[in-house]
């Protein structure tokens, strides 16, 4: 939320799409640190610390590994025991408890999101509403694939049971709203058009089973104009394909591989995302810090990077808004292309978005690259062509074709996946300065 001397919040419906659809329509990019602590007070000042940025901003209680993973056991022996956790335990501490870390903080004018990373969300699920919150975010794909090996069949009947549940037990007027991990699978070296395909599919299956508030999210990746042409792409496959009466909007998430590892570095990074979010008309960013590439940022370098962002998002101008800027209904982006032809081809398989997807997967018609889950066909891969936009090279049974560079295709070899994967660090962080010598 805005500080009231400079950005006075709008007033918004008591939900979370609500929220940044009012954000939006007053101009301003919304902006969400990744932020989790497991002491309830750290975790109530961090929220303070949020909502009072110079920016208009969500808050966020990211969840910790053990509830993640469903051993909630092993969450409350190290409670009991003064083990510090990577994240708030929300399903281990007192609903009461909870309550109390939100109450004066948690309103229409500042939502609260859980994140957490589960192919078993129930737990998290019922946590989250006894403790008055609607919004969380994941999916049968993304947080399946990615992180384990629970088969990509339980991961999809979990998640439909955990729609049903979320859209029971969130009352009106407040509006239950879930976010797509789609566009941000394995965050680095996946071409955008799967990632797009991916998300939009989630927000299909969230509808099928209940919701009618989503997010669809896309992960900054290695080129400017592809990423671009990705958040457009998102934008209009979920105006073709979701339900006219279903609230929906596009998050943009910073840079999630290799961070730069110098503070200037990040710092360019963050501001690129933030241009890129405004001018493609992401409506949300979740930002990373300077700190990302050492450690686990503070509560202070958060709020650094949400003004940062906010600062800068605020001096971009929307691309469509630009003087002799092309309308993008008629932008027939490779990107959009390719992504329309993996979302086609996957709800060809069936009327049921779940179904198809665990179809798609079984048949490789969707294969995420370098993804080693037993249930992904592991025949697709990716690679950084010569501008640096990310291309399949292989495409197993994937709907669309591989690029053939000039001179013929190179095959992706170890030396060639650590440079791709240390791409973008590099050109942000630049040369290293010279070294310093002794004094003359």
């Amino acid at each position: 939320m805005s500080t009231a001397a400079t950005l006075p919040a709008p007033v918004v419906a008591p939900s979370f799409g609500g929220f940044v659809a009012a954000a939006a329509a007053a101009g301003r990019l919304v902006v969400q640190p990744r932020m989790g602590f497991c002491d309830p007070r750290r975790m109530r000042a961090g929220l303070e610390r949020t909502r009072a940025a110079v920016a208009t901003t969500v808050g966020t209680l990211t969840i910790d590994s053990y509830t993640r993973v469903g051993d909630l056991a092993a969450a409350r022996a190290a409670l009991v025991e003064g083990t510090p956790l990577n994240g708030y335990p929300i399903a281990t501490h007192p609903a009461g408890l909870t309550r109390d870390v939100l109450d004066g903080v948690l309103d229409p004018g500042f939502p609260v999101q859980v994140r957490h990373g589960s192919s078993r969300p129930e737990a998290i699920v019922r946590a989250l509403a006894a403790a008055g919150l609607d919004s969380t975010e994941g999916g049968p794909v993304s947080y399946c694939l990615p992180y384990g090996r629970t088969p990509l069949a339980e991961s999809v009947d979990n998640w439909a049971r955990c729609c049903e549940l979320l859209a029971t037990l969130v009352p009106a007027p407040r509006v239950p709203h879930l976010e797509s991990f789609g566009g941000c699978m394995l965050g680095q070296l996946c071409p955008p058009g799967l990632l797009v395909a991916l998300s939009l599919l989630e927000g299909l299956f969230f509808v099928r089973h209940g919701i009618r508030s989503v997010s669809l999210s896309y992960a900054q990746q290695t080129d400017p104009g592809q990423d671009e042409e990705a958040v457009r792409a998102l934008r209009r496959l979920a105006d073709e394909f979701l339900p006219a009466d279903v609230d929906r909007h596009v998050v943009l998430y910073t840079y999630m591989g290799v961070f730069p590892h110098t503070e200037h570095g990040a710092t360019r990074l963050l501001e690129a995302s933030a241009r890129l979010a405004v001018r493609a008309g992401a409506q949300r960013l979740i930002v990373k810090t300077a700190a990302e590439a050492h450690r686990i940022p503070t509560v202070e370098e958060n709020v650094r990077a949400l003004e940062t962002a906010a600062a800068v998002a605020a001096l971009t101008e929307r691309q469509e808004d630009a003087p002799g800027a092309a309308s993008e209904d008629v932008d027939d982006s490779e990107v959009y292309r390719e992504a329309r032809a993996f979302v086609e081809a996957v709800l060809e398989l069936s009327e049921d978005p779940g179904r198809a997807l665990r179809s798609a997967f079984a048949r490789g018609v969707l294969d995420v690259p370098y993804c080693l889950h037993p249930d992904n066909a592991g025949r697709s891969r990716s690679f950084l062509d010569a501008g640096g936009r990310l291309r399949w090279s292989d495409v197993g049974a994937m709907p669309v074709v591989p690029y053939v560079a000039p001179g013929g295709r190179t095959p992706m070899t170890a030396d060639g996946l650590l440079r791709a994967l240390y791409a973008v660090a590099g050109r942000y962080d630049g040369p290293p300065p010279p070294p310093v010598g002794p004094a003359p």
